[in-house]
């Protein structure tokens, strides 16, 4: 088996797995883990540009529009034209929004607990190298491109 196919089938079989098993905890919320990454975001950084929001999710617009055309139908964010220019739309949380936080912490620190007593040594390892890992990945496609 060639190491792209390796490193592919590895990356595809962990990724699923793990959004699985988070999935299951966000059921409850009627939360996509894609909402749940965007709310994440928003939780550190409320108040950004759509267009950051999708550079830090790796999203384009055709894929985050939807997303958060239904977070604000859940009156969990709200969109927020830019006064200067209309162009420039920035993503808020809502009460709603803001108080689901801890909610979606109390919900998931089972899972934390778990990571912790198994594999919590190995994820700042790991964490470490996927970044790595990413950013060569991101070099190649450029790479690709020329």
């Amino acid at each position: 088996m060639s190491l792209h196919h390796q490193l592919s089938l590895s990356l595809y079989t962990n990724s699923r797995a793990f959004i699985q098993l988070i999935q299951g905890y966000l059921n409850d919320f009627h939360l996509t883990y894609p909402q749940y990454m965007a709310m994440s975001i928003l939780w550190e950084e409320d108040g950004i540009l759509v267009k950051q929001l999708g550079e830090k999710l790796h999203l384009d617009s055709g894929t985050l529009t939807p997303l958060l055309k239904k977070l604000e139908a859940m009156n969990y964010v709200k969109r927020v034209r830019g006064e200067q220019d209309e162009r420039t739309v920035r993503i808020e949380l809502t009460y709603p929004g803001k108080s689901l936080q801890p909610k979606i912490l109390q919900a998931l620190s089972p899972l934390e607990e778990n990571i912790n007593e198994y594999i919590s040594q190995d994820v700042v390892a790991l964490n470490n190298s996927l970044q790595n890992l990413f950013e060569s990945i991101e070099t190649l496609k450029q790479k690709s491109k020329e």
